[in-house]
């Protein structure tokens, strides 16, 4: 009688791998009529698949027949969208172009059900098969050979995972898939041991989500192992009064054979555990116990390795977090000495931040850029009061002066930078008065011999202190703002970099502002103010032709841009 799960899948498999290709072909058969009578689309197209090419493999004169049968199958994948299907597709269409003799088309497929597996799983160990097929084509061996899995490839790709994975939950994954299929059996668990919390976890449930479980390093089969050092080989688990029925009474699942076996350091440390769940045929073997230990011996490299980079990450968050938290607290010194332009930074920062995304910069320049915004006045600190709070114009020489803050910032970044992206913040932030035409300060670089980033902050900067108010004077009238953007284009500022600042939609530039003032954006503003730039909204002002529904546009931004918003109904 066939089951509504797959173990009928698997039954057959064990029957194709001994040769009894008849056999199988029936199996399979018997399993796709009972999927059809249960409209369960994915599992006929599993069970056409291995049922076409059970009948290549009987006779090849069936190459017809199969073919069209592998056909219906891949529609059938495709339309129930199930990977499992796929896989299977994949590996059966392999295995018919390699017995025509057709290797690299069959390499082809045999790869497509590689990449499927190790993005979505191998419920019904599959891999091992594709795995020893590759390994025929490419060491010229003949098609008629056994399928057998071969367990050596699942050592050597566990041994590659040392130096190709770090994130442990992959690598997690990497191992027990590779240990079911070496093994052949339904399921497997990796277990690490927390020694700290003296608990077992693991990421990896094959079968089921893929969610941490973490439960007291005593408990269980997997405790008992870690705790003892002893293998556990349970041939008849309901029968053992070590297993707990209670997890199989949850899921639904029917544990029959279990191998449970510690894993070792090269200290001959426990650090952790395979749980090994329902050998495909029979009960596991003593070969099976000695093939895991080998198993276990790469695999616990790699784990070390990937916890030692985990805590190394975690270590990296820590420092990023009390580096951002100096760099804040150095920019707020700035704010409180100069209350008429607190704020300046942080507005600065974010403009920068808009020009960077709007050139599709990566985010490692992106963060340099940010550090380099925030801390680009720190200089300031080196300015006398009588100067930097001055409200009226500035002298000759008190300019000059405030002018020496570049210098300064320079100065005191250089003394802190332990990095050489330390360096680029510091380069990017003194340059921020720099003109592109060589006539700024401190340095007169020109062109592209100003760091990009600083070249960025310059239009930032310029932007933010003519549209900021101080309480000595109003913001600039924004066309006249945008007039002195564009005639600064390639003598001031980047010319390029000018163009991309103006494309920028201005929905983002007003949130900017409205940091300044905290008043609210009205959902519906900024959704039509999404589809206009900053030059729209200054050829809209300077057009007397200007239709209405362009002087709405251009009246709408400068309501938000006065900042003279109150009781805005709706916000």
């Amino acid at each position: 009688m066939v089951t509504c799960d797959t173990d009928i899948i698997k039954k057959g498999l064990i029957i194709l791998e001994n040769k009894d290709y008849e056999g199988a072909i029936a199996v399979f058969a018997d399993a796709e009529r009972f999927y059809r009578e249960n409209n369960e689309g994915d599992k006929i197209s599993v069970t056409l698949s291995l049922m076409g090419m059970s009948k290549y493999l009987l006779d090849r004169n069936n190459y017809n027949e199969a073919l069209k049968m592998l056909n219906d199958a891949r529609y059938m994948a495709q339309y129930s969208k199930s990977d499992t299907a796929k896989l299977v597709n994949e590996y059966a269409q392999g295995t018919l172009y390699f017995g025509e003799g057709l290797n690299d088309i069959a390499l082809i497929h045999f790869d497509n059900a590689k990449n499927i597996s190790m993005n979505s799983g191998d419920e019904l160990s599959i891999m091992g098969y594709v795995l020893t097929r590759i390994k025929q084509i490419r060491n010229g061996m003949d098609f008629s050979l056994p399928i057998t899995s071969d367990p050596l490839v699942s050592l050597v790709k566990i041994g590659r995972s040392i130096t190709a994975v770090t994130d442990i939950d992959v690598l997690l994954k990497v191992i027990a898939e590779e240990t079911k299929i070496a093994i052949q059996a339904d399921r497997c668990t990796v277990f690490m041991l927390d020694k700290e919390k003296n608990e077992l976890w693991s990421k990896v449930a094959l079968g089921m989500d893929s969610q941490e479980i973490r439960f007291p390093a005593d408990r269980g089969l997997a405790g008992y192992v870690v705790k003892t050092g002893e293998p556990l080989n349970i041939p008849d688990a309901y029968n053992d009064p070590r297993f707990n029925p209670d997890i199989d009474k949850e899921t639904g699942y029917r544990t029959k054979t279990i191998l449970c076996m510690p894993i070792k350091n090269n200290n001959q440390e426990i650090i952790g555990a395979f749980q090994v769940l329902n050998k495909l045929s029979g009960v596991f073997t003593k070969g099976d116990e000695d093939l895991l230990v080998a198993i276990g011996g790469s695999a616990s490299i790699a784990l070390e390795n990937a916890q030692l980079f985990e805590q190394q990450k975690e270590l990296y968050k820590e420092q990023k977090i009390l580096f951002e938290s100096f760099i804040d607290t150095l920019a707020t010194s700035i704010d409180a000495r100069d209350k008429i332009t607190a704020g300046h930074s942080s507005r600065v920062k974010l403009y920068s931040m808009l020009l960077v995304d709007e050139l599709g910069c990566d985010i490692k320049f992106k963060e340099l850029v940010e550090k380099a915004a925030i801390l680009h006045d720190i200089g300031k600190i080196g300015i006398r009061d009588s100067v930097l709070q001055k409200e009226g114009k500035l002298t000759d020489d008190e300019y000059k002066h405030i002018q020496e803050h570049v210098r300064i910032t320079h100065d005191i970044l250089e003394k802190i930078h332990t990095s050489d992206d330390f360096k680029m913040i510091t380069e990017i932030a003194c340059s921020h008065h720099e003109k592109y035409d060589g006539s700024g300060y401190y340095r007169h670089l020109s062109g592209e011999d100003i760091p990009y980033g600083g070249r960025i902050l310059a239009v930032a900067d310029v932007f933010d202190a003519i549209t900021s108010r101080r309480h000595y004077r109003d913001k600039m009238p924004i066309q006249n703002v945008i007039d002195i953007l564009l005639s600064g284009k390639n003598k001031h500022f980047d010319g390029n970099l000018v163009d991309a600042f103006l494309r920028i939609s201005v929905d983002k530039i007003i949130r900017v502002f409205l940091t300044e003032n905290h008043n609210c954006f009205k959902d519906e503003d900024c959704e039509i103010l999404s589809h206009y730039n900053l030059l729209n909204i200054h050829d809209y002002i300077i057009n007397e032709n200007a239709a209405d529904e362009q002087k709405h546009i251009a009246e709408l931004f400068n309501f938000y841009y006065s900042g003279n918003i109150n009781n805005r109904e709706g916000c």
